[in-house]
């Protein structure tokens, strides 16, 4: 993966250092629930609790940025919150997180821990390079959960491959990527808004790999973080 992602020249305008974590995890396997992740869940629900308080998360300089990035991106983020923060108020709230699998279990508490929204990808139905744009008006697109395709704007933000949009960024899935109990390799991504650090950006997909490697055993093969650059 020397050169995976490439921007568009109106997000590189709009949005100039915008930075995406990816890293790499081989031959995993995927389980719906083993006790690493019981575990896992357990030490990171303490670790969240004991940090944050709910009435003081909107002042969080992380769920600033990215609720500040979302109304830019024309998203009202009271409505559609990002999902790290959405993941954490939900725990907050003495919740749990839904159980889907080891893989996206784990990617979900890393998720939560860092208030960073992360996907999890599976990597043999992936075409790259990669590219964040803005969609085209002719593209329709299929999230996890969506009974039907929903068509897309010229407004909306996506991270696209070669055939493909998989995410409407930086907060719904493809439903064709994503991660089965068949999945092998395992594509992590971070997204990245204005206001977060390139370095946050590389923990927060080091802290992933590192769950999904604890969980579901496989290889780390690659962290590392991408960022737009004016042309």
């Amino acid at each position: 993966m020397e050169n995976p992602i490439y921007w568009s020249a109106d997000v590189s305008e709009n949005f100039s250092g915008l930075s995406v974590g990816m890293g790499v995890v081989s031959n995993v396997h995927v389980e719906k629930e083993n006790e690493q992740i019981l575990r896992l869940k357990k030490a990171v629900y303490d670790e969240v609790r004991a940090r944050y308080k709910i009435e003081a998360l909107k002042d969080d300089q992380t769920v600033r940025a990215y609720r500040d990035f979302y109304w830019k991106l024309g998203i009202d983020p009271t409505k559609t919150r990002p999902s790290g923060e959405a993941l954490l108020r939900r725990v907050l709230h003495g919740n749990e997180l839904p159980t889907i699998s080891t893989v996206v279990d784990a990617y979900n508490l890393a998720s939560m821990k860092t208030i960073i929204p992360i996907s999890g990808f599976d990597n043999e139905k992936l075409k790259p390079p990669f590219n964040i744009r803005f969609a085209e008006t002719v593209e329709t697109f299929t999230g996890i959960g969506m009974s039907k395709p929903m068509s897309l704007t010229d407004r909306i933000l996506v991270l696209a491959d070669k055939k493909q949009v998989l995410c409407i960024y930086p907060y719904r899935d493809s439903d064709r990527t994503k991660i089965t109990m068949e999945t092998k390799n395992v594509l992590v991504v971070g997204y990245g808004a204005p206001g977060i650090a390139e370095q946050r950006l590389k923990e927060a997909v080091e802290t992933t790999v590192l769950y999904i490697k604890t969980v579901c055993d496989g290889q780390v093969e690659m962290v590392k973080v991408f960022s737009c650059t004016p042309k």
